[in-house]
């Protein structure tokens, strides 16, 4: 029975219209990162028009990471393939591109020229979409501010040289509020907290939310005389706008500290601020009674 047209893959045309057809970059380069040939769908994910555009760049020139290509050709040259090796493109544009690129070594029998085929799947939009909910994974749900995790991640990336400041915050009487007036009540003054504080953050800091009433300035690279200046303006501030009450306090870090010890140096500041403003307010209403009982006594 004779083959009609189209139904295998030896023959030329219909394996042309197959490769332009695909949805992944087909491309053939040399050893000098010459660009010989390359499919429709190479040609978007490099961002060209066509394939004499693309003749005007190499291989290597389309790496953002020349790092990547050196490895790449190393294992190329150990193993005579790779299989879906993660990589970023930057297109002529300048547009970055993240793809799997699985690429085999031929040689041409008769010049004996090294051919690389390969195949490009862009995986870019699953990128994004893997940042998003990573970054979503670090982030408190109510207030968009940072959550503990987040912190954690910081600490492992954390160079032992760093210096760092932390200040803590936390709403006062928070739970007295949230039992008179309700969780929906609570939820919007800790939006409103957590607002003035990234407000009043310069844009490398962080604003973390600890849990319940309690947040947490990390401030990056900060002397203590910066550390202490933000603290009074965020004091001052809250104190001339209609922003809930709060107490903090603050440190920074000393000798090669973990940024836990830090915050708690800053916890424990917060918490004798505390005490101190307490002992404050009930001397202040001992006296005038005092006052009155010597009056009395003297008389």
């Amino acid at each position: 029975m004779p083959q009609g047209r189209f139904q295998s893959l030896q023959d030329p045309e219909t394996l042309r219209m197959f490769i332009e057809n695909l949805r992944e970059g087909v491309y053939i380069t040399n050893e000098a990162g010459e660009i010989l040939d390359a499919n429709p769908a190479c040609l978007e994910i490099l961002g060209v028009s066509s394939l004499e555009e693309l003749r005007h760049h190499r291989a290597q020139d389309l790496f953002a990471d020349p790092a990547q290509r050196v490895q790449e050709m190393e294992l190329l040259a150990r193993q005579g393939e790779v299989r879906e090796i993660e990589i970023t493109l930057r297109r002529p544009d300048g547009e970055e591109r993240t793809v799997l690129d699985s690429c085999h070594v031929m040689r041409d029998a008769e010049t004996g020229q090294l051919l690389y085929h390969g195949i490009l799947i862009d995986i870019s939009g699953r990128k994004q979409l893997e940042s998003r909910f990573h970054e979503a994974s670090l982030r408190d749900p109510l207030t968009g501010c940072y959550n503990r995790r987040f912190l954690g991640e910081v600490q492992r990336r954390l160079s032992s040289f760093e210096t760092w400041g932390t200040i803590v915050v936390d709403v006062d009487n928070f739970k007295e509020f949230n039992d008179d007036f309700g969780h929906q009540a609570g939820d919007e003054v800790l939006i409103k907290v957590s607002r003035f504080l990234q407000l009043n953050a310069r844009a490398e800091d962080a604003v973390v939310r600890m849990g319940g009433d309690e947040f947490l300035l990390l401030l990056l690279g900060a002397s203590a005389h910066y550390v202490a200046e933000v603290g009074q303006r965020l004091r001052l501030t809250a104190a001339e706008q209609d922003i809930p009450s709060f107490s903090l306090g603050w440190a920074t870090r000393h000798g090669t500290e973990t940024l836990e010890r830090t915050i708690d140096h800053a916890d424990r500041e917060l918490l004798q601020i505390r005490l101190f403003e307490r002992r404050s307010r009930q001397k202040r209403l001992r006296s005038p009674r005092r006052r009155l009982v010597e009056g009395v006594l003297a008389d």
